[in-house]
């Protein structure tokens, strides 16, 4: 056997060797448990991970990257307008919102995604007074957004019949959360010939109460700068009813716009909203369906005229 032979049958053999250890499965590896979340973290201190392998495949860790917005020049926008929109989580379309995570998002809500990445310094929250984002928000005031009034209960011992009063104190509750509010710029640039869409805030809606207990009206929790947070919104992934396996971010969900949404509001010269004294809660949703008609039409206008 001359030595180019011997060589080529001990390379073969090499690489029949690495192929049958690539493929080669470690039962002590696999059946290590997870040990932190393969997406964005956990948010929800209360959910548990599991102490083996709950699931017949290995999940890895998903790298999900931010695809920056193309610029906008102003003196390509010859038309813009500003849209304030109502997310109500209670509509099947946005189902998301409400989920409360598994074991690989580390469990849940989407509010509690938002209010972890405050604590944790990942983005920065801005009052309430305005949505210009103009009074950052401070540990006290998320906390006091978040507190939640305690419960004061008579007992009444049967004993000796005397009554006492018991307090007990609530924590917050995401199902609490059930509308988010939006506010976006839509605007036709001239160079890419189309109309464009950006959101620029996003804040969590609060339902307001009054000392009976009534229902009164919803008001912002805190704004969030939506261009910083993007980075934030790409390390978690949206539930999907028809599929555990094919998710996308909630980046790419906003992006996609697979929200289900009604406008509260045009930019206008007095201000005003759609949700006024003046109309009902359906004279209100004509008026935003007319508005949505009307910036939907306008990219065909622009070509038109």
């Amino acid at each position: 056997m001359n030595i180019r032979k011997s060589y080529r049958i001990t390379a073969t053999l090499a690489l029949l060797f690495a192929g049958n250890m690539a493929f080669a499965q470690n039962p002590s590896t696999m059946d290590q448990p997870a040990t932190t979340s393969p997406y964005g973290g956990q948010v929800d201190s209360g959910w548990k991970t599991s102490l083996v392998r709950d699931g017949v495949y290995d999940r890895v860790p998903h790298i999900n990257s931010v695809l920056p917005w193309q610029r906008v020049r102003e003196v390509d926008v010859l038309w813009s307008k500003r849209v304030w929109r109502e997310i109500d989580t209670r509509e099947k379309q946005n189902i998301g919102f409400r989920y409360a995570g598994d074991e690989n998002t580390g469990g849940g809500y989407f509010i509690e995604i938002l209010i972890d990445a405050i604590k944790r310094g990942k983005v920065k929250a801005y009052g309430s007074v305005d949505d210009r984002f103009t009074t950052p928000l401070t540990k006290e005031q998320l906390n006091e957004q978040m507190s939640v009034k305690p419960d004061t209960t008579t007992v009444i011992n049967p004993v000796d019949g005397t009554e006492s009063v018991v307090i007990t104190n609530r924590q917050f509750d995401p199902e609490s959360v059930i509308k988010f509010r939006i506010k976006e710029d839509w605007i036709f640039d001239r160079n890419l010939g189309k109309m464009v869409v950006r959101i620029i805030g996003l804040a969590p809606m609060k339902d307001k109460k009054d000392e009976s207990g009534a229902y009164i009206g919803t008001s912002p929790m805190f704004w969030l700068n939506y261009p910083e947070l993007r980075d934030v919104l790409a390390q978690y992934e949206v539930v999907n009813p028809d599929n555990d396996v094919h998710r996308i971010t909630w980046d790419d969900f906003f992006e996609q716009r697979q929200f289900s949404s009604k406008i509260i509001k045009m930019s206008n010269p007095l201000d005003e909203n759609f949700k006024t004294d003046r109309m009902n809660d359906v004279e209100a949703l004509y008026k935003g369906q007319a508005a949505a008609e009307k910036v939907f039409n306008k990219e065909h206008d622009m070509w038109v005229y």
